[in-house]
């Protein structure tokens, strides 16, 4: 997520979504109460319940502004050039007309003299390989039956030209004496090899580096035994379709079609998708599942969404999915304590290509692990993944943020627990899970505030919050100063702001990772349970989100922040009631969202 930096370009709105409403959660290994939905952007819904006897939804469904649009940084350059000049002196008479005497160097442009080709040098004149003699002639030529390429002569193809065969792109190598293997222009994709250019062509052609893509990788994590298995708990998808043609969507897991269908422009669908077992189920140990994850393809752009559970009033959380264009090879996890000896902190990793090597570097709390599938009991492992393949690791004790995840071949990774109170010591239990942004796309400055509290929306709820660091020495700072250690010493070290309120910025020299929780009902701040969301860096933030938000929920909110300046509207209405943060010259807006329509809500910035 082939090593690009990632960036949005500066937009002006970021969106979390976070669904809160909890009255109950889930308080012991048996109990039904708690929470629903939470994934990551700068949109956070809440959802709440009126219930206060039996167990209501909460979460934070946050669109999380994972990835972001390349904006690669381009040097023009400034070519240097020399005019003749002319250097003149003036020799003035004190008693006489000044009389001028010049003296001009002249630079006869014209006359230049053509540098030799060095001796053996190759060059191609009109298909014919010439080899330098260095005296200005040739000691050899050849005509070529093919093609001519500058330092290597007759070839059969120009190394770095492309052409098409079938739907596979085929690029000619570098010493120009074959082909191999490109892209591949997958139809389900809507994609198709065009034979003048040599490349593939449709609209999820050359996409940039955002979350809005075609190719996604569902994937089933673990969660509590007795919120996942349908039909009362469902795992499921929301898709939505950003383009202006409609989508046709293939969700596939291996050999297997699961599921076809087609997404209106503009819309949202909701897909229901049959629990892993293997993934979902107990409480561990780590496992290989071959498999394992659904693979989703749109002709047309999409964003997905995934939701462990759908509809759960109990514990669920979600997860904003990037795509595999997106996908990168280094990866920070932000997970929470194992908790109460039974329900691990976990993540997991997803390959889209056969022969992917995972490897895993614990972080200093991040070194017991229930061991397998390769990985050692003290979190370290070397594991090979084919497409599809997921490899989900739990802990036996201990926290497994901080752990770095590396691969040879980019890879998707969640981060997450299976069902776990925040504060360990403050009810009720929910599951967690947010797809982990690449190390590439980390920033070194994130705005941080508070989830709306639930249900007296005047007030913010509390949250804890983690900096994480991606490289040894790292030094924070903090607008205002929140008391806490600002020295991470080591990659995978964090610090830890607990039932914090505030509104604040972090910044760094180095890159980081900032990891919003939202805390238990039992906190007394307000109803709904543990949800988790990724901060999002301002250079990420976009002028336009289409999300989701499940109808079920009691209340649901979008968080937005924005420049104080800004002008957004929520589902087509001017937001007004904007509050500042700190001096960062960004303002932050919770705004209720309607039930009424079919979920989907849409956010616009000017």
């Amino acid at each position: 997520m082939t090593h690009k930096t990632l960036s949005l370009g500066l937009l002006t709105v970021a969106c979390a979504l976070a669904a809160c409403g909890d009255d109950g959660g889930v308080t012991t290994a048996t109990s039904t109460d708690a929470t629903t939905d939470g994934s990551s952007s700068q949109v956070t819904t809440a959802g709440t319940s009126d219930a206060t006897t039996s167990p209501t939804t909460a979460g934070s469904e946050s669109e999380s502004e994972s990835t972001s649009e390349a904006t690669d940084p381009t040097t023009s350059p400034t070519d240097p050039t020399t005019e003749p000049t002319t250097e003149t002196t003036d020799s003035t008479d004190p008693t006489t007309e000044p009389t001028d005497v010049t003296s001009e160097t002249e630079t006869d442009s014209d006359a230049t003299t053509d540098a030799l080709c060095p001796d053996g040098t190759l060059i191609c004149e009109d298909g014919i390989a010439k080899v330098c003699d260095g005296m200005g002639g040739y000691s050899e030529e050849t005509p070529c039956d093919e093609e001519c390429a500058d330092d290597l002569g007759c070839v059969l193809c120009i190394p770095g030209e492309s052409k098409c065969e079938g739907d596979e792109v085929q690029v000619c190598n570098d010493l120009g004496d074959g082909y191999v293997p490109g892209d591949t222009c997958d139809p389900l994709q809507g994609l198709s090899c065009d034979e003048g250019l040599g490349q593939c062509v449709g609209a999820c052609a050359n996409l940039g580096l955002s979350y809005i893509g075609c190719d996604y990788y569902p994937t089933v994590t673990l969660q509590h035994d007795g919120y996942n298995t349908a039909p009362g708990n469902e795992f499921a998808i929301a898709v939505a379709n950003t383009s202006n043609a409609p989508a046709d969507v293939t969700i596939t897991q291996g050999a297997n079609t699961i599921d076809m269908l087609t997404v209106q422009p503009d819309s949202v669908a909701v897909v229901v998708l049959p629990w892993v077992n293997a993934l979902t189920k107990g409480h561990g140990p780590t496992a290989k599942v071959v498999d394992g994850a659904y693979r989703l393809r749109s002709t047309q752009p999409v964003t997905v969404y995934q939701f462990n559970p759908l509809n759960s009033t109990t514990t669920n959380d979600a997860s904003l999915l990037l795509p595999v264009n997106t996908w990168r090879n280094d990866y920070l996890v932000a997970s929470w304590p194992h908790w109460v000896d039974t329900y691990p902190s976990t993540y997991a990793v997803v390959a889209s290509e056969d022969g992917t090597t995972v490897s895993l570097t614990p972080s200093a709390t991040g070194g017991q692990v229930q061991a397998g599938a390769g990985v050692a009991a003290n979190g370290t492992g070397q594991v090979t993944l084919d497409e599809g393949d997921v490899l989900q690791v739990t802990s036996a004790a201990g926290d497994l943020t901080g752990t770095i995840v590396s691969s040879d071949k980019p890879v998707q990774v969640f981060g997450g627990h299976e069902c776990t109170n925040i504060p360990l010591n403050i009810a009720a239990c929910d599951h967690l899970e947010e797809s982990m942004f690449p190390i590439e796309t980390l920033a070194k400055e994130y705005i941080v505030v508070p989830p709306v509290q639930i249900p007296n929306d005047n007030l913010d709820k509390a949250q804890v919050v983690r900096v994480i660091a991606s490289e040894d020495n790292t030094q924070l700072v903090f607008e205002p100063d929140q008391g806490v250690n600002t020295n991470l010493a080591k990659a995978g070290d964090f610090v830890e702001m607990s039932l914090t309120t505030a509104a604040f910025k972090v910044s760094s020299e180095k890159k980081i990772l900032v990891a919003q929780y939202m805390v238990g009902q039992a906190a007394n701040f307000g109803t709904s349970d543990p949800a988790y969301i990724l901060a999002v860096p301002q250079e990420q933030y976009r002028t336009s989100y289409l999300f989701f938000a499940a109808t079920n929920w009691t209340a649901n909110y979008v968080d937005i922040i924005a420049p104080a300046n800004a002008s957004v509207t929520v589902d087509g209405v001017m937001v007004n009631a904007w509050s500042p943060i700190a001096a960062t010259g960004f303002s932050v807006a919770h705004v209720k969202l309607s039930n009424a329509g079919d979920g989907s809500h849409t956010v616009e910035s000017n």
